[in-house]
C-alpha cells in the first residue's frame, strides 16, 4: 500500500511539474544510498538494547518469573 501510494504521488507529480519528478527519479537511489547507514546504526543500537535487556531478566528468568 505505501508503495502504491508513493507511485500515486509521484504520477501527481509529473503531472503537476516533471521535471521535479524526474529529478526526483534521479536522486532516490543516491537518497537509499545515504540512508544505509543510518539503518545498520538503528539495527546495531536495537541489538544492543535487546541485548542489555535479556541480559538484565536472566535472574529474574531463573527464578521463575514471567
Amino acid at each position: 500500500m505505501n508503495t502504491l501510494l508513493l507511485f500515486v504521488g509521484w504520477c501527481l507529480l509529473v503531472v503537476l511539474c516533471w521535471p521535479l519528478a524526474l529529478l526526483v527519479l534521479m536522486l532516490a537511489p543516491l537518497v537509499w544510498l545515504l540512508s544505509l547507514p543510518l539503518r545498520l546504526v538503528g539495527i546495531t543500537v536495537e541489538a544492543v538494547f535487546a541485548l542489555l535487556r535479556a541480559l538484565l531478566m536472566l535472574p529474574a528468568r531463573l527464578l521463575g518469573w514471567r
